[in-house]
C-alpha cells in the first residue's frame, strides 16, 4: 500500500489513471454559464543539479517554486486552505516536502491541512498531476480535504497535519498543489 508520511512506508506504489481538463478564460466561461470548478492563480517550476533523482533535504527548490507561484497568484501563504502534497511515499521525498512547506509557509505550515492523493491511487507517473488537480478542484467544490490513506504511524520528521485516514470538512477556497519529477 502507498503510505506517504508513515514510518512504515517503503517507496512509491505504481498506479494507473489520468484526468483531462478544459482550460478557458474565466470571463468566457462565466459568459457562457459554464460551471467553473477552479481557477489557476499561479504556477512555478524549479530544478536542481543536486543529484539525478536525489533531493536536498532542506526543500529549497520546492520552497522557491512555492514562493514564486504564490507571488504570481498574489496569494499570501496564510491564505492557503489546503495543500495537495506530492506525497510519493519515499522517506527522502516526504521529508523534503515537509521542509519545503515549513520554509515557504512559515508557521502557517503547521495550521494548514496537507494530504497525498497517491495514498489512495498510487503514482501514475506523468499523469498523476492531472489526477491531483482534479482532486483539488473537487476539494474546493465540496469543502473537504481528502485524507492521507494508510497514515497510521506518522514519521516524526514529517510533523505537519497530513490528515490521516479520514477526510475532513474544511473550507478550501485556496489550494496549493505540488509535484516533483525527474
Amino acid at each position: 500500500a502507498s503510505r506517504p508520511f508513515d514510518t512504515t512506508r517503503n517507496g512509491f506504489v505504481l498506479g494507473e489513471g489520468s484526468a483531462v481538463f478544459v482550460l478557458e478564460e474565466l470571463e468566457s466561461a462565466r459568459a457562457r454559464g459554464a460551471h467553473v470548478y477552479a481557477e489557476i492563480g499561479g504556477y512555478a517550476t524549479r530544478s536542481n543539479a543536486y543529484h539525478m533523482t536525489g533531493l536536498r533535504p532542506d526543500g529549497a527548490e520546492m520552497a522557491e517554486a512555492i514562493h514564486v507561484a504564490l507571488d504570481e497568484a498574489r496569494t499570501d501563504p496564510a491564505d492557503i486552505d489546503y495543500i495537495s502534497a506530492h506525497g510519493s511515499g519515499t522517506k527522502q521525498n516526504d521529508r523534503h516536502e515537509t521542509a519545503a512547506f515549513k520554509k515557504s509557509l512559515g508557521e502557517h505550515a503547521r495550521q494548514v491541512p496537507i494530504s497525498s492523493i497517491k495514498s489512495m491511487v498510487g503514482h501514475s507517473l506523468g499523469a498523476i498531476g492531472s489526477i491531483e488537480i482534479a482532486a483539488c478542484a473537487l476539494a474546493m467544490e465540496h469543502d473537504v480535504v481528502p485524507p492521507t490513506a494508510n497514515l497510521h504511524h506518522a514519521d516524526p520528521e514529517c510533523d505537519l497535519d497530513y490528515v490521516p485516514l479520514t477526510a475532513r470538512e474544511w473550507g478550501t477556497d485556496s489550494v496549493l498543489t505540488v509535484g516533483r519529477g525527474f
